[in-house]
């Protein structure tokens, strides 16, 4: 994605949404490999889960899992695999400001203080990225790696966990996973940094009203 021009913020610049019964033109998007905004996606065949505010396309060998909190709202997608996985979550941003060099060192901050090291790297093919290595829930320390794309009024964030975080060639078929995601900001206000909400597939939604209409 392009880089933008710094503005200084402000509480006005916080409330990214452009209120529906506005109308406003946009300049042509620059060219992009992806992950896409709702309105420059391809015209292709790839099939994705439609979550709401990220459609995301369903690989072979890849496994979708949703996380779902006590309110059976979704809070989370993990595209997984053996060599590890790579948790997607969507933000709302400012509609002329990058938010990923704030975002970038506060992930820095929290990795360091874990007793985790990150540093930054540029070569990766998502711009400048953050690796590092984090405490594992049963001793040693787990690689990690955090993509941040700023996208028009959105943030997508993706970190990858195990294997994949440190190996190119494990990693290619998460990395082409994300180049096909397709947001869908919406035009409710958000704060900057606020979770775009997701939800269920309509699916799984239909499935489950279903099953709970079947007698026990």
């Amino acid at each position: 994605m392009a880089s933008r021009r710094k503005e200084k913020r402000t509480e006005r610049s916080k409330l990214d949404a452009t209120p529906p019964w506005e109308t406003r033109s946009r300049d042509e998007p620059e060219a992009t490999e992806g992950p896409y905004d709702e309105r420059d996606a391809p015209d292709d065949d790839i099939a994705r889960l439609d979550l709401g505010a990220l459609r995301v396309p369903v690989a072979p060998g890849i496994d979708v899992r949703l996380e779902m909190n006590e309110a059976q709202q979704v809070i989370a997608v993990t595209l997984a695999a053996s060599d590890g996985h790579m948790q997607l979550g969507v933000f709302a941003a400012p509609r002329n400001e990058s938010i990923w060099d704030d975002i970038r060192a506060e992930i820095a901050e929290s990795v360091n203080s874990q007793r985790g090291v990150a540093k930054e790297i540029s070569d990766a093919g998502f711009g400048t990225e953050l690796t590092g290595k984090l405490p594992g829930e049963t001793g040693g320390q787990v690689p990690v790696r955090f993509i941040g794309v700023d996208g028009p009024r959105w943030f997508l964030r993706a970190m990858l966990v195990g294997a994949l975080a440190t190996d190119r060639a494990k990693a290619a078929p998460f990395e082409k996973a994300l180049r096909q995601v397709i947001v869908v900001r919406g035009s409710e206000p958000l704060p900057a940094r606020e979770p775009v909400p997701l939800r269920l597939p309509k699916e799984l939604t239909a499935q489950s009203g279903e099953d709970e209409e079947q007698p026990l």
